[in-house]
């Protein structure tokens, strides 16, 4: 059987993702693509082998690795593993470092931004001559420094004349919310004020109907399942009784606080993976430490024996808990979750405090029916 080739253009269109013919002729001289046969006319020809190494090479681009380090990669893969080399991964780690340098340096600048845009209208007159002043500063070596440190402390003096005032900073410092339900902004309200860092709401994830799904549960009052005892003490048990919810713990030792600590002791004790098979349809599951209690949950509802109304998946760690994020939400669950490492035991019984706290003021709202 004749192999069908792809010319140069047809190959982009294959892949995608904003790859231009120029783009592939430049890899093609980086070896990042290796050269391939050519047609009569001297036209380069390409198979779906090419098309495939071609979508793992902008896919590692995409996340950000170095065309040096996804060459080593790409050399390396196989259909079956791939061994990174210690070089490899001393030079990745390398990334890694520098990376989290610049994530420092952008933070230190977003709050920066934050101290001047997230003052509320007692601040405003403090703030124009802060403004003022950072347009005539001259930062020259130490003195300008000094100058600059001398800033900041006028403004801070303003703060000690009144409270703070959340929702007004909020209104300046979140991306536009316009395209979510009233529900779901107050949640995104909560989850940045519980952890001070705006920029979480670019990674909270919710299913399409875990608002409802929510709603429901909490309207028959439905039982609660958090991993650890420290996430069950953080939710609002007042209003969870007034609902009639029952709240458990799936690994009940007091002395389990941590991640780290949860992660093993799930693993060790086979009582409390047993237990996970045993909550109760319908129940609102919250795991704000062990991954592995995600994981294990997310097998449980594939192979449906287990059937919760929601899952709030925010456990903490840097293999597992990203891992176990992305299962739940290609599970036919609903779910909310937050990308990454991110996480943690007071945001994950946050998020169900937020979402008990509008169904007990709201009760006929209907706004998260028509948008997110």
């Amino acid at each position: 059987m004749k192999t069908k080739h792809l010319t140069i253009k047809e190959l982009t269109q294959a892949v995608g993702g904003g790859v231009t013919p120029r783009m592939v002729r430049h890899y093609h001289t980086l070896g990042l693509l290796p050269p391939v046969k050519r047609s009569e006319g001297n036209y380069r020809l390409y198979t779906q082998q090419d098309v495939q190494r071609l979508q793992r090479l902008v896919a590692l681009k995409q996340q950000g690795f170095q065309l040096s380090h996804i060459h080593q990669l790409l050399e390396s893969h196989s259909e079956e593993t791939i061994d990174p080399t210690p070089t490899l991964m001393a030079q990745l780690q390398q990334q890694y470092h520098s990376v989290i340098q610049q994530i420092t340096r952008l933070r230190q600048t977003a709050s920066a931004l934050e101290a001047l845009l997230g003052r509320d209208r007692d601040c405003q007159i403090t703030q124009a001559e802060a403004l003022a002043q950072l347009k005539q500063l001259e930062v020259d070596a130490q003195e300008g420094l000094g100058k600059l440190d001398q800033l900041w402390l006028n403004l801070d003096a303003e703060t000690t004349t009144h409270p703070e005032v959340f929702q007004e900073s909020l209104q300046r410092l979140l991306p536009d919310l316009s395209g979510y339900s009233e529900i779901t902004v107050h949640l995104l309200h909560q989850l940045v004020l519980a952890c001070g860092d705006v920029s979480l709401v670019n990674f909270v994830r919710l299913s399409p109907d875990a608002i409802a799904a929510a709603r429901d549960a909490l309207n028959v009052g439905c039982s609660v399942v958090t991993d650890l005892t420290a996430v069950a003490a953080t939710l609002d048990q007042t209003r969870l009784a007034h609902l009639g919810c029952r709240i458990e713990a799936l690994i009940d030792d007091p002395h389990i606080t941590g991640a780290s600590e949860a992660e093993q002791a799930f693993w060790d004790r086979d009582l409390w993976q047993k237990q996970l098979q045993q909550i109760p349809q319908g129940c609102v599951l919250i795991i704000g430490y062990a991954p592995s209690v995600l994981l294990t949950a997310c097998k449980l509802i594939e192979q449906q024996q287990i059937q919760p109304a929601l899952v709030i998946g925010m456990p903490i760690g840097f293999s597992h808990a990203p891992a176990a994020k992305r299962r739940l939400m290609a599970t036919q669950i609903p779910y909310i979750t937050i990308q990454g490492s991110l996480g943690g035991g007071l945001l994950a019984a946050m998020t169900l405090n937020a979402l008990v706290e509008t169904f007990i003021e709201k009760p006929d709202c209907h706004c998260y029916l028509s948008r997110p």
